[in-house]
């Protein structure tokens, strides 16, 4: 069985090479980025593997430019 990995803002921030607290919320509320799985009194939460495929996403774009 996939282990779930859930990710919150502080994270998001480790993910994305130790970003500010507010990059990480400016990249979480692009409209291309995946909606979160919740909201929880902490925050949003998303699932590890959407973020996962959009960063590779957008990585690959980059690369083309």
């Amino acid at each position: 069985m996939a282990e779930i990995v859930l990710l919150g803002i502080s994270e998001l921030r480790v993910r994305f090479g130790g970003v500010s607290r507010q990059r990480a919320d400016q990249l979480s509320r692009r409209t291309d980025f995946p909606k979160p799985c919740a909201e929880l009194a902490q925050g949003r939460i998303w699932l590890g593997a959407d973020v996962e495929r959009w960063s590779s996403q957008r990585e690959a774009r980059r690369r083309q430019c």
